[in-house]
């Protein structure tokens, strides 16, 4: 490894970084935080810092979830999916549907039954409804791209992930 203004260079990029390495140079990235839930049964909601937009012609969004989780069963499965990107004070629900192992919708108790029989949560940011339209493994992950087939939203400001923890903008 080679060092240049306080950056590690790997010497062989074949071989990839130190996975803490990587990992803490990504808590550097801040992200909106996001639910994604599915229809089931059971129904599935997980929270997600992967969300991305991805194409405005066709209009795409895509999100990533590790193989292993709970939600992926339903997940791939699913025709649709409902993405929340949470307001500022959301962290409850953000911790809620980061919990391994509860039944998560019981535990927030505040959602209801949408399109697609898509469990929707009670006030987000932004809400997209998402035709599913192509899975991608990528690793230990999946990337799943979506096509919005409706959008709602609110004012207000993002609850955002960065360093670890949860954060609101400054303005």
């Amino acid at each position: 490894m080679t060092e240049h203004n306080g950056l590690t260079a790997v010497a062989d990029p074949r071989l990839g970084i130190d996975p803490h390495r990587f990992r803490s140079a990504l808590r550097r990235h801040a992200t909106t935080v996001t639910v994604v839930t599915a229809a089931g049964p059971p129904p599935a909601g997980f929270t997600a810092t992967s969300f991305t937009s991805v194409s405005l012609h066709p209009q795409l969004v895509a999100f990533s979830l590790d193989r292993a989780s709970s939600s992926w069963p339903v997940v791939e499965r699913a025709g649709h999916v409902a993405i929340h990107l949470l307001r500022a004070g959301q962290q409850g629900t953000a911790r809620t549907f980061a919990t391994s192992g509860i039944d998560r919708f019981a535990v927030h108790g505040r959602w209801r039954l949408g399109p697609y029989g898509l469990p929707l949560l009670e006030n987000p940011l932004a809400l997209l409804t998402c035709s599913v339209v192509q899975r991608v493994v990528a690793g230990d992950h999946v990337l799943v791209l979506c096509r919005p087939v409706a959008a709602e939203h609110g004012d207000g400001e993002p609850l955002l992930y960065h360093m670890g923890g949860y954060a609101a903008v400054a303005r």
